[in-house]
């Protein structure tokens, strides 16, 4: 019984792990490996989630990968700069810590959603000084993230079919 409930909480630390591949901020696919670790001290074998840990590991390789590449193809597609990129990246900061000056609801997390496209809107407009292309390239960066992070939340879930998929067997039987 004890071990079908730690089961339970295991598999909802790796739900709140998807939702964090996909929202920027919450911890995603590293808390699905921490998951499936601490499944494998529970059950005192490492043999029991072998191919979890191997799948979980190597997606959160490739998660890593996708959200570095995704806003960088996003911003290429859009004929931004590595003014635009950098804006964006401070952007995300200024947004996660609420600095944004223009959310007066929201936080954190509307900051997170706004600060990459603002900051990438400023800081291309700084470099090029063309309005149109500015916002042309924040939408880009933007975008591209969006698009990783949705890949992201796909990887997350695919770790989480194949944790569930090998181990259910062990708590429930056949």
């Amino acid at each position: 019984m004890q071990t079908e409930v730690i089961y339970w909480l295991l598999i909802a630390m790796m739900i709140v792990g998807i939702i964090g591949a996909v929202v920027p901020a919450i911890p995603g696919t590293s808390l699905i490996l921490l998951a499936v670790i601490i499944w494998g001290i529970v059950k005192q074998s490492f043999a029991a989630i072998a191919t979890p840990l191997i799948v979980t590991a190597i997606i959160l390789i490739l998660s890593i990968g996708v959200d570095f590449l995704a806003g960088y193809i996003g911003a290429k597609q859009a004929g931004a700069s590595k003014w635009g990129q950098i804006g964006a990246f401070v952007g995300f900061l200024l947004g996660f810590f609420g600095l944004l000056p223009t959310l007066p609801i929201g936080g954190p997390i509307v900051g997170i959603f706004f600060g990459p496209l603002l900051g990438a809107i400023i800081a291309e407009y700084i470099y090029c000084r063309q309005l149109g292309v500015a916002i042309k390239a924040g939408i880009g960066i933007v975008v591209g993230t969006v698009l990783g992070n949705l890949l992201q939340g796909l990887l997350a879930i695919a770790s989480v079919v194949v944790f569930i998929w090998t181990t259910w067997p062990q708590v429930f039987g056949n």
